[in-house]
Parts: C-alpha cells; structure tokens; sequence
C-alpha cells in the first residue's frame, strides 16, 4: 500500500475548449478555420449542457475530484462585457461536482483566450497582464468552496503555440502540427520548437497577477501546471539537457516559487542531444500522438519539479496515453502510478493524481487521439465508460492499491 497524504485526490481532467463545443468568441475557434491540416472542434462532445452526466460517471466509478476549466471567451466575449449567465453556469459545474463528492479543481485558461484579445495582441500585448487580473477577479466570485485553481495551463506550451502560427504565416511551416502521421508504421510525434521566453515572462507575470487576487478574494490553493518532458541525456550532453531544460520547462517551475501547489503534467521522456531534443523514432507501437509508451516518466517529472521549485506541494494534473487498447491504457497508468508512489515514498509531497482525459475528445486540431476513459460517440454524444475508468476508481477506493483494482476490473 503506498503511503499517500490523508484526502489524496484521484479523478480526471478535461479542458473547456476540448470539450464543450461551439467556444465561437475563442481565438482558437478563429484559428480552427484558418489552419491547414486542422479540423474543427464544432459541438466538440458537447460537454457544456451534458457535465452532470459526465460527473457523475466520474463520481460512480469511485473517483473524487474532478479538473475542468472555465472558458474566458464565454465569460468576456467583447472587452468588459461580462456574461452573467456563463458565469452561473461554471458555478453550477461546481456545484454539481461539490454536489457529488468530488473535489473540484479550476483551470482559469487553458490554451484559448478570447478573440478579442488575441487581436489585441495576446499575451504580448500592454495591457495583457491587466486584462488577465480583470478577468481573474470576475471569476474569483465564483470560487467559492474550490479548494484548487489552476491560473493558466501549460505556460511553456502556451509559449511555443505562437512560434508554431509565426512559421504557418511565414510558410516555414506548410500544416499545423499534427500529432499522428499517414501510416501507423511511420508513426511519431514531431519536435516542438522552444517557448518563446518573452511570452513566457509575460505569462509569468499574469500568473503572478492573479495568484495574488486569488489569495485576496479565495480561499483556494493557487499554482499553474507546467507540462513536464522529463529531459534526459547522456554524460557528454549534460551541459545542453541544462540549457534545453532552463528554457523549455526550468524557467516556468521556478515560476512557481511561492505557490501553494504546482500541477505536474508528464507523458512520456524526451532526450536532449548536443544539438538538441532528439525526435522520438517512428514505431508502430508508439501512441496516437507519435510518443513512445514511458511510463516511468511520470516519476521522472515528479522528482524533477520538487527538485527545481524547492519543495512546493505537487498535484498530477495530467497523466495518460493515447492509444484506441483500453489495456494498453491501464497498464501504462498502472507504471506511471508505480513511478508516483516511489518518489512519495523518497518523499515528495504529492496531493493527488488526476488522469488525461475523462473523456474522448477534441486533441487540439485533431480527433483521433484517445486519451479518454470514458468513449463517445460524436454522432449521438453517447458516453461509454471504458474498463480503465473502472480500473482507476477501484485504485481510489482501495487508497492506491493496484493489485487490488486489478482484481476488479471489468472485462472489456
């Protein structure tokens, strides 16, 4: 039995714009039209008027929180025009998930912004970091009873978003990047450039911003997720894994100095060679998304967050993997979860492990990535739970023994 802190979280997370359908005031709805290559969200799975269905399977299977974001372009589709019924009803989502027993924990952004910001010049903009405050503030009003509020998602992924557009426009780039490939025998994930530091002092200081309304006006615990490559190299690279790791993912974990938590979000290894991160190989038994199956990258990222922030609390905020084998699925989860528990018992402060995703969904340009626990149909919006789903419950109510949910997971 792993020793896990009383009121350890197990849940899933989800992203708004993934999953609710017809964000149309979001700058990535915009961009859903303009790149090529990209396919378009639509009603996405419709998650908007279907969340108590979804929580609800989440909350029947044993699990206890649940991550969900809340979507800016709704909540200010113009500047300064505030839509008080969206805001009701991301405060009915927590309410339901209050409702049901689950813990629920908010993102604030989760990749998309409004359009009219994006036009205004997105996160290099002046007056970004005040519109981000304003924004953090209006929402704060519904936060009440959130124990967790995640201020922005993946900052060093965020950073690079921009960089990827800048090469579309310029024709450096002929087609969004698209995580799978024709062929499963050519299947890998191609290299991602590196943040954009500017931006990523600017997100920096928007976090900041609201960390501190947040702390005035809630009693949540505050931090941002960062998604953690678990960088490696040989000896004689050692010197180019520093340099790689302080720009792509060091600078925005020492970000997080003075948070209240920081949220760990890991897949799969990454090795930096001397020129650099080196592209995954093609493999038929790679992922959906072209990564190789590591689950032991998980614990990786774990150790190297508590080493770089100094000890600040970590919650899993994303772990999963791609893949259309259910199986596949509970055995990657079940290594990552193997890897968690190790570096908890070394003693890394971990409050809880919320899996990638709860649901099939839109995978940001692209449907075919299966990350879900739960199946559905985009015909009708049907939700079938997987085997995993039950799998991962039987962990949270055997308090993280694996052996003990495999002994009750269903047949497929």
């Amino acid at each position: 039995m792993p020793q896990l802190r009383p009121g350890f979280l197990w849940g899933a997370s989800t992203a708004p714009h993934q999953i609710e359908g017809n964000n149309v005031s979001s700058d990535w709805w915009a961009r859903e039209g303009l790149m090529p290559g990209m396919e378009p969200s639509g009603d996405a799975v419709d998650s908007y008027h279907r969340y108590p269905e979804d929580m609800r399977l989440l909350a029947d299977a044993g699990l206890t929180a649940y991550r969900f974001g809340i979507e800016w372009a709704r909540i200010e589709p113009r500047p300064g025009q505030i839509s008080r019924a969206e805001l009701a009803h991301y405060r009915r989502m927590i309410d339901t998930a209050l409702g049901l027993g689950l813990t629920p924990v908010v993102t604030l952004q989760h990749f998309t912004t409004p359009q009219w910001f994006a036009e205004e010049g997105g996160w290099m903009s002046e007056a970004a970091v005040d519109r981000f405050r304003s924004y953090t503030e209006t929402v704060s009003s519904i936060l009440d009873g959130v124990p967790y509020v995640c201020t922005i998602n993946e900052p060093n992924m965020l950073a690079l978003i921009g960089t990827m557009i800048a090469a579309m426009e310029s024709g450096a780039a002929a087609e969004w990047q698209s995580p799978t490939v024709e062929g499963i025998e050519d299947r890998a994930q191609p290299l991602l450039p590196a943040p954009d530091p500017e931006i990523g002092r600017r997100l920096a200081q928007a976090h900041s911003a609201a960390r501190e309304v947040l702390r005035q006006r809630t009693n949540a615990a505050v931090g941002w997720t960062v998604a953690n490559q678990a960088f490696y190299a040989s000896p004689e690279n050692q010197a180019k894994l520093q340099e790689e790791r302080c720009v792509r993912e060091d600078f925005y974990l020492e970000a997080a100095h003075g948070d209240d938590f920081i949220g760990v979000q890991s897949y799969a290894t990454q090795e930096v060679g001397p020129d650099g991160p080196i592209p995954h190989a093609a493999s038929p038994d790679n992922t959906l998304v072209g990564t190789p199956v590591q689950p032991w990258a998980l614990g990786d990222a774990v150790r190297h967050t508590w080493e770089v922030t100094g000890g600040v609390p970590i919650l899993v905020t994303e772990n999963g993997i791609a893949t259309a084998d259910d199986e596949r699925r509970v055995e990657y989860t079940r290594g990552a979860l193997e890897g968690l528990y190790a570096a908890i018992d070394d003693g890394v402060d971990v409050r809880g492990y919320l899996h990638w995703t709860l649901l099939d969904n839109y995978e940001w340009g692209h449907w075919e990535p299966t990350f879900g626990l739960i199946a559905v149909s985009r015909e009708t919006f049907e939700r079938t739970p997987k085997p995993s789903l039950a799998w991962l419950g039987n962990v949270a109510r055997f308090e993280g023994a694996l052996d003990a949910a495999s002994d009750r997971v269903p047949a497929q």
